[in-house]
């Protein structure tokens, strides 16, 4: 089978894999659609934390199930997902029931190869069924549970302003779930293209350019004097993540999905003062999937809004690097495999 590896930063070769044999407590899946996330792209610019290469990325899938063993109400030929964190199932976390940071945690295309391939093995145990979604929704699920894994993690209340910062496919997707939860969404990034996205496809009524002048003044106004009660990172970005600490209402929580390799640094006394929270935001959970199928089958959200940009399989080694710029308006680009 062909797979399309990153051999280095920087770098991919198509290359010739052996297709996966059917193992004990394993699926096969034959994948159909990839999206290129966050994770993907800064491993192929090198800044991905917790990477080493070679390696074969991708890890928001769908495809088809074509063989399983242990796999309980499922049928081959099924339109399918699956929970692309491989956990050990016995350390703290998860008898915590945090699978989502095991402590031996096996992230699909990040510390083993991912699904840039015809086919993928998976353990039966983290299968998500395809309830009658398109191969292009159940690929998007994933990042969309990231972003409501971290709502949750916030515990959004009805009414109250939260602001997201990053308008990639992750923050998003956190927009949209924070909407569903029934909070305020302000939508803060750089890339005046992105923010007006947000607008016409989003409704998000409140928009702030993070270079424009007097950022919290913009903030006190829109949440009359307040400040946001939530602050959620989606960018990954260490500026970014340091600034966002003044932008707190006090008594305000403030979740990480963004990853990033710097240290953190911010006034002890701001923070102290204003009794914050300040949380990780890792992964997700099956809860979380499901709430993601769920909101899609409700037609609460559509994903598929968020595909700029298409390519087959073939051709991903030669447009990728250009879904870095983000001049090109990438939002989200999805692979289509035969």
């Amino acid at each position: 089978m062909k797979t399309l590896v990153c051999t280095e930063p920087g770098q991919f070769e198509y290359s010739q894999g052996v297709k996966p044999a059917l193992t004990e407590g394993q699926a096969i899946i034959k994948i159909k659609r990839i999206g290129i996330c966050g994770t993907d792209l800064h491993a192929f610019e090198g800044t991905q934390p917790f990477f080493s290469y070679p390696r074969i990325l991708g890890h928001e899938l769908a495809g088809e199930l074509v063989e399983f063993d242990n796999a309980p109400g499922f049928e081959v030929g099924e339109a399918v997902t699956f929970i692309p964190y491989f956990n050990c199932g016995t350390c703290i976390a998860c008898r915590s029931g945090k699978p989502n940071c095991c402590t031996q945690i096996k992230v699909c295309g990040v510390h083993v190869h991912g699904g840039m391939a015809e086919y993928l093995s998976v353990p039966s145990h983290t299968l998500i069924h395809g309830e009658g979604l398109s191969f292009d929704e159940l690929a998007l699920v994933e990042p969309l549970a990231i972003g409501a894994h971290g709502v949750r993690r916030a515990d959004v209340n009805k009414d109250e302003f939260v602001l997201v910062i990053g308008a990639g496919p992750i923050g998003l997707g956190t927009m949209e779930f924070v909407r569903i939860a029934g909070g305020k969404v302000i939508a803060l990034d750089i890339n005046d293209q992105r923010l007006r996205f947000c607008k016409d496809k989003l409704n998000i009524a409140h928009t702030v350019n993070a270079l424009s002048e007097n950022v919290t003044g913009q903030l006190l106004e829109i949440t009359n004097g307040d400040m946001p009660t939530v602050v959620i990172d989606a960018t990954g970005s260490l500026k970014a993540i340091n600034d966002a600490f003044q932008y707190m209402a006090h008594g305000a929580r403030y979740v990480l999905i963004g990853l990033q390799k710097g240290e953190i640094c911010f006034s002890h006394p701001e923070f102290h003062k204003r009794e914050a929270t300040l949380m990780s935001s890792r992964n997700a959970t099956r809860t979380d999937f499901e709430h993601v199928i769920a909101s899609m089958k409700n037609k609460e959200v559509d994903p598929t809004t968020y595909i700029t940009h298409r390519v087959v399989f073939e051709d991903v080694k030669a447009e990728f690097e250009q879904w870095l710029n983000p001049a090109n308006g990438v939002i989200k680009a999805m692979v289509e495999v035969n």
